[in-house]
């Protein structure tokens, strides 16, 4: 049985797939088993590094997902439109669906799950997170008999190669973005990487599988990293911290697990940490379930032979399917589909529990310091540290530590603190793992 397959997009990723399926050789031999009918793409006349036969190219991708012969649509176009219509319009045509695409998931997945529970379908994504890195199905499959307790992980690789780099050289977040975008690691336009946006969409995508139910993805605090600065990252090295940034879905404590914390931002790491040590480009998920333990995911988090390779692998789940039942699947099985309706309940930001770094420049006169403890104080803020770390522009520069605080208390204390004439500004706050 020959199962054929549409690629809509035949860019990094795209060309990746195309050039593991028409290379089987030395693979899982199910890949001989599949063909692909159509691909579609914009500019027909580009230079492509792989051979698809000019046959199979055609820009009508509308004629793609409403193909009877094809069985799978591969949407690899990243965005939002025409991404999410045409997925839409190849589940009305029966289509099962591998896709990439993080951004149209995390916004329109309740839809495009309910749309492909009824016409008993797949709609498969492992390389929408983590690049090459397995996650989705481990968390469906390998990790189902736990209770997860947390998904906390590095998936960003633009972001985590630019603070890798500003804490390597020392240097402030423009200086190293130039650089990052010089080398191709980096956007021209960034914004998607560095405030966080992407990072965004996989938490969405992974609270939602983990936590067995829908996210909002507008629900979701998500803060960059353009802030951070060479002096907070030289400070965090000084008190034991690197700086990463973090997409967290952990369950509230205290309340039931569908109670969820889901946010993205900027946060110092203690260097003994398993997450301290990703570097470069690397992603990294760690997941803590109970009874497991903690364990973690590590690896590539993008490029176009790591991102084809959870596609393909996908691809290969859907055709065993087919295979096994004669092309014609009784039921979707609920180890690989997504079935549940329920919206999760997402901490409001200032409910959010978890320690804060917090840096002061100060009027250099006696009893600051206490001012600021008695401040803290006033809101139910515990210090953990209070250091005086050196002189800015004649101003005391001093860095505070909390120890694990309600986000609105310590927001409190800071508007408080703010409104001190001994306090100059307060450069920098950032949350502590």
């Amino acid at each position: 049985m020959r199962v054929k397959i549409g690629l809509l997009g035949l860019g990094t990723v795209g060309t990746g797939t195309a050039q593991i399926l028409l290379d089987p050789w030395g693979r899982n031999p199910i890949l001989k088993d599949i063909e692909i009918k159509r691909v579609g793409v914009r500019s027909p006349s580009k230079s492509r590094q792989v051979q698809v036969s000019p046959e199979v190219i055609t820009t009508d991708l509308e004629q793609i997902v409403i193909d009877p012969e094809i069985d799978i649509v591969v949407e690899l176009l990243g965005g939002l439109e025409p991404a999410r219509s045409l997925i839409l319009q190849a589940i009305a045509h029966k289509k099962h669906i591998v896709t990439a695409n993080k951004a149209v998931i995390a916004r329109y997945g309740d839809e495009i799950y309910e749309a492909a529970n009824q016409a008993g379908v797949y709609v498969l994504l492992e390389a929408a997170v983590g690049g090459g890195i397995p996650i989705i199905k481990p968390l469906k499959q390998s990790l189902g008999a736990n209770r997860i307790k947390s998904i906390v992980g590095i998936v960003n690789g633009t972001t985590n190669y630019i603070l890798t780099q500003m804490t390597a050289a020392g240097a402030d977040f423009g200086e190293v973005l130039a650089e990052a975008q010089k080398l191709g690691y980096a956007e021209a336009d960034p914004t998607a990487d560095v405030d966080g946006w992407d990072a965004a969409d996989k938490i969405a995508i992974l609270a939602s599988i983990g936590f067995a139910g829908r996210v909002k993805r507008e629900d979701i605090y998500c803060e960059g990293i353009r802030q951070i600065s060479a002096a907070d990252i030289t400070y965090a090295d000084k008190l034991g911290f690197v700086i990463k940034l973090l997409a967290i879905a952990e369950g509230s404590k205290g309340d039931d697990s569908e109670t969820l914390q889901v946010r993205v931002h900027p946060t110092l790491v203690a260097k003994d940490h398993p997450l301290a040590s990703i570097n470069g480009v690397y992603n990294a998920i760690l997941v803590t379930g109970e009874p497991l333990g903690q364990v973690m995911f590590f690896g590539p988090g993008a490029g176009a032979g790591p991102t084809a390779s959870a596609v393909v692998s996908d691809i290969m789940n859907i055709v065993g399917i087919l295979k096994s039942s004669g092309g014609q699947p009784q039921g979707l099985d609920p180890l690989l589909s997504v079935t549940h309706q329920h919206y999760c309940s997402l901490t409001a930001v200032e409910d959010l529990k978890t320690r804060f770094y917090a840096r002061f420049l100060c009027q250099d006169v006696p009893g600051v310091i206490g001012h600021l403890g008695t401040c803290f104080g006033r809101h139910n803020v515990s210090l953990e540290s209070v250091v005086q770390i050196g002189y800015q522009d004649q101003l005391a520069e001093i860095v505070v530590v909390t120890h694990e605080v309600r986000e609105g208390n310590f927001r409190q204390a800071l508007g408080e603190i703010e409104q001190s004439e001994a306090i100059s500004s307060i450069p920098s706050v950032l949350r502590v793992l």
